[in-house]
C-alpha cells in the first residue's frame, strides 16, 4: 500500500501591500495635467536643477565616491538576501532595550496598530516626522476617522497638509508649489496669521516655527520614521535638516515608530557608508544638519514608551521576485527623481502613489501589483520613463531602474493576454520570416512617398499609428529598399569598389610590416 501525497507546488505569494500606492489614473492621461501646467513646470525646473548642481558639487568632492556606491549597493543586497533573521535581531535588540516591537502585515494592520497605541495614551493630537511610510498606508486619514488629529511638522509636510494636497516628490513634497502659493496657504491654515505676511522665505519659515513650537511643547505622542535600524544594537536613525525630527523624537513621552522591513541594516558600521552617500545624493549637503540615534528607551531622557510597527506592505511580494527585490534598495534619497527629465516634466503626482518618479515606477508596481483590475493604473508606471539610464548613474546604491523597467514591461506584456500590440508584431513576425512577403510590404510601404510633405515627412499617420504622430512627423520610406538597392548594378558596382579597396588597404599595410 503506498501513500500519494501529492505533486509539490509554490508556496502561495505573498500578498500586496495596501494604502496610497495607486493612483486613479493611468500615467499618460495624469501627466497630461502637469504638462499643461506652466507654473509647475516652472517650479520643478528651477528646484531640481538646483539640487542637481549641488549633488555634482559635494560627490565630485569624493575621491571614493564610486567605492562608496559599491559599498552602499553590496550592504543592500546582503540584507536582502538575509532579511528575516536580520529583522529578528533588530527585534530581539529593541526588546532587550525597553522597546516594543509591532509586525504588521499590510497598511491597513499598521494604521489599526498605530490608532491603538495613541488611544492607550490618552491623547488625541499626535505630531509627526520622517512619514513617507505613513503616507503609504494612509495614516493621517485612518487616525482622522478615529478622531485623533495628526500635525506633519516637517515644513513641505506642513504646507502639503494644510493644502489639502499630495506630496510629488519624495525628499521635497512640496517641491511643486512657489512661495506665492505657499503665503496663501499659511493665511488660510494657521490659525492667526498676520494677514500682512509676505512670501520672503525666512518669514514664511517662522510663520510655520512659531505654529508648530506649541505644538512641539503640548503634544504627548510623536510617529515618526526611519531612515535605517540597526540589527546588531536595534539603534533607529533618522537624517533631516530642520530640527522637527529631534523636536518629535525627544520631547514626547511616547514614540512609534513606522518602518519598512526593508530600512534593516546589519551592522552600527554600516551608517558610516550611508551617512555620506545619503545627504550628498539627496540634498547635496556633507553631511545633514540633524542626525538623530536612539536605542530603545533611557529612563530619565527621552520619550519612556517606545514602539516599533516594522511594516510589510507588500514588501515581501517584491523580495520574492528575483529581479524586482532590487528596488528594496532604494534609500530614498530621491537623486533619481532629480535627473529624469519625465519626472520634471509631468510632476508626482502623476504617478498616483507615494513613491514617484522613475523608483516609484518600479517600487509601487512591486509593492501594489500591475493587475489588480481591468486597466490597472499601475500597469502604465514602467512604460513612465525614456530608459535614459540616467536614474542608474545617479543611484547612490546602484539601483538598475532601467533594467528593472523592462522587466516590468515584459511581465505586464505577458500578464495581458491577447492585445492589438502582440496581434501586430505576430502579423510582422510572420511577414519578415518571408521574403517574398517582406519584399511586398516594403513596395507597399513606399506608396506612403505620396502623401509625404517637401520636408520628406508624414505629419498624421493612420490609426492605430496616429498615437505616434500626435508629437512626432515620421520620415516617408526611401524610394528604393537596401534590398533592392543591394541587388541592382549600383549596388554592385559599389560593393566592387568597396572591396577593391579593402584589398588594396590590406596590401599597403602588409608592406609596411614588411
Amino acid at each position: 500500500m503506498s501513500t500519494f501525497l501529492g505533486m509539490p507546488a509554490a508556496p502561495p505569494r505573498s500578498p500586496y501591500g495596501t494604502g496610497n500606492l495607486r493612483g486613479d489614473r493611468k500615467f499618460p492621461e495624469a501627466a497630461h495635467d502637469g504638462l499643461r501646467d506652466d507654473q509647475l513646470r516652472r517650479n520643478l525646473g528651477r528646484a531640481t536643477r538646483t539640487i542637481r548642481a549641488k549633488r555634482l558639487d559635494v560627490t565630485g568632492e569624493l575621491p571614493d565616491w564610486e567605492h562608496l556606491r559599491d559599498a552602499g549597493s553590496a550592504i543592500k543586497t546582503d540584507t536582502m538576501n538575509r532579511l528575516p533573521e536580520l529583522l529578528e535581531q533588530l527585534e530581539r535588540n529593541v526588546t532587550e532595550r525597553g522597546g516594543t516591537v509591532h509586525w504588521a502585515r499590510d497598511g491597513v494592520e499598521a494604521d489599526e496598530i498605530v490608532t491603538r497605541l495613541i488611544r492607550a495614551t490618552g491623547s488625541s493630537e499626535v505630531i509627526k516626522v520622517k512619514s513617507m511610510a505613513t503616507q503609504e498606508i494612509g495614516l493621517n486619514e485612518h487616525l482622522e476617522a478615529a478622531g485623533i488629529t495628526a500635525y506633519e511638522t516637517d515644513l513641505a509636510e506642513l504646507i502639503v497638509q494644510l493644502a489639502h494636497d499630495k506630496p510629488s516628490h519624495i525628499l521635497v513634497p512640496a517641491i511643486h508649489r512657489n512661495r506665492d502659493e505657499i503665503r496663501q496657504i499659511f493665511l488660510d491654515g494657521i490659525p492667526g496669521v498676520d494677514p500682512d505676511l509676505d512670501n520672503v522665505p525666512a518669514h514664511l519659515a517662522a510663520t510655520a516655527r512659531a505654529y508648530l513650537r506649541e505644538k512641539f511643547m503640548t503634544t504627548k505622542v510623536a510617529v515618526s520614521g526611519a531612515n535605517f535600524g540597526i540589527a546588531e544594537t536595534g539603534t533607529l536613525a533618522v537624517v533631516e535638516s530642520e530640527g522637527n525630527g529631534r523636536m518629535c523624537l525627544t520631547l514626547p513621552d511616547t514614540l512609534i515608530t513606522v518602518m519598512g522591513i526593508e530600512k534593516v541594516l546589519p551592522r552600527y558600521q554600516d551608517l558610516e557608508v550611508f551617512l555620506q552617500l545619503l545627504p550628498r545624493s539627496s540634498t547635496g549637503e556633507r553631511m545633514n544638519p540633524y542626525t538623530s540615534l536612539w536605542t530603545g528607551v533611557t529612563p530619565g531622557d527621552g520619550p519612556q514608551d517606545f514602539h516599533l510597527v516594522l511594516l510589510d506592505n507588500g514588501r515581501t511580494a517584491a523580495l520574492a521576485d528575483t529581479i524586482g527585490r532590487e528596488a528594496l534598495n532604494c534609500i530614498r534619497c530621491s537623486a533619481c527623481l532629480n535627473v529624469c527629465p519625465v519626472y520634471e516634466r509631468a510632476g508626482g503626482h502623476a504617478y498616483g502613489s507615494t513613491y514617484p518618479g522613475p523608483i516609484g515606477a518600479v517600487l509601487t508596481p512591486q509593492l501594489a501589483g500591475m493587475d489588480a483590475a481591468r486597466n490597472d493604473p499601475n500597469s502604465s508606471l514602467p512604460y513612465a520613463s525614456s530608459l535614459c539610464g540616467a536614474c542608474f548613474d545617479a543611484c547612490p546604491v546602484k539601483i538598475d531602474i532601467p533594467s528593472m523597467l523592462v522587466e516590468l514591461r515584459h511581465q505586464h506584456t505577458e500578464q495581458s493576454g491577447i492585445t492589438g500590440e502582440k496581434l501586430a508584431m505576430r502579423a510582422a513576425a510572420r511577414v519578415m520570416k518571408q521574403p517574398r512577403l517582406f519584399t511586398a510590404a516594403q513596395k507597399a510601404a513606399s506608396l506612403a512617398r505620396a502623401v509625404g510633405g517637401r520636408d520628406g515627412t508624414l505629419s498624421r499617420l493612420p490609426a492605430p499609428l496616429s498615437g505616434w504622430s500626435d508629437s512626432r512627423d515620421t520620415a516617408v520610406p526611401p524610394k528604393q529598399s537596401f534590398r533592392s538597392w543591394l541587388a541592382s548594378e549600383e549596388g554592385a558596382a559599389t560593393l566592387r569598389a568597396a572591396a577593391e579597396e579593402g584589398a588594396g588597404r590590406t596590401h599597403g599595410d602588409a608592406g609596411e610590416d614588411r
